[in-house]
């Protein structure tokens, strides 16, 4: 079920389309980890410490790539995010409510 927090999780993933999860709890390095998307549990390994209520990302994600979270683009990926990689202000940019950059034309 879609927002469900799944007993023994410790990311909350809500659409099978996102590129991230949201730690519900803080995360070391080096940890296995387990979210749930659609019904089925899937681990991975934290690649640094991710913080509660920050992203990690849960595949590879190319740079440039727009980025999802909730089922809506958050932003783009400034560089290429390893799957386990914490994803926040120093490798993705924002681009909601940025109307030049949602539409790509040039900031006056």
């Amino acid at each position: 079920m879609a927002g469900h927090i799944e007993a023994g999780a410790d990311a909350l993933v809500m659409d099978a389309a996102d590129h991230v999860a949201t730690a519900i709890r803080d995360i070391a390095a080096g940890e296995t980890i387990q979210y749930v998307v659609q019904g089925s549990r899937t681990a991975l390994t934290a690649l640094e410490p991710i913080p509660f209520g920050h992203k990690i990302a849960v595949t590879d994600i190319p740079e440039g790539e727009k980025v999802r979270k909730y089922g809506e683009v958050i932003g783009r990926a400034t560089t290429a995010i390893a799957r386990g990689r914490h994803v926040h202000v120093h490798n993705l940019e924002g681009i909601r409510g940025r109307g030049d950059k949602a539409k790509g034309a040039n900031a006056s």
